[in-house]
């Protein structure tokens, strides 16, 4: 089987994505820079006990995706309490919009933003009464 164990998040400042993915969705980072060789944190997502995986942010090494481009990667969605909250938090920090909050009928809440780094993510709030 070849499960997902990790991500990496492509930055072009990486304080300004520290601060938006910590303060969002209150992932801590670890220096892990020494081992990769350029800007590397890696990201603390949650408890080792929660489901969930944990990543890194890295140094992005060529130029960042274009506005209206098709998605060239995998996009990340992160499990919410709150969706409208979480929505909040990613807008008041520099997010973006990217696709607006929508019902799958009897299990959640979805949508897209773009981040400070132009990368695009998802946030999930499970919820049966959505439609």
């Amino acid at each position: 089987m070849g499960r997902l164990i990790h991500f990496e998040i492509h930055v072009d400042d990486m304080e300004r994505a520290k601060k938006f993915y910590g303060e969002v969705f209150g992932w801590t980072f670890e220096d892990w820079s020494g081992y990769a060789g350029m800007p590397y944190f890696g990201a603390v997502t949650g408890e080792e006990s929660e489901m969930g995986i944990n990543g890194a942010l890295m140094q992005r090494q060529g130029p960042p995706p274009g506005p209206n481009q098709a998605l060239n990667g995998y996009a990340c969605t992160m499990g919410v309490e709150d969706y409208d909250a979480s929505e909040a938090k990613i807008l008041s920090l520099g997010g973006k919009v990217a696709l607006p909050k929508y019902a799958l009928p009897g299990m959640a809440w979805q949508g897209y933003y773009i981040d400070t780094e132009g990368n695009t993510f998802g946030i999930h709030q499970p919820d049966e009464n959505a439609k």
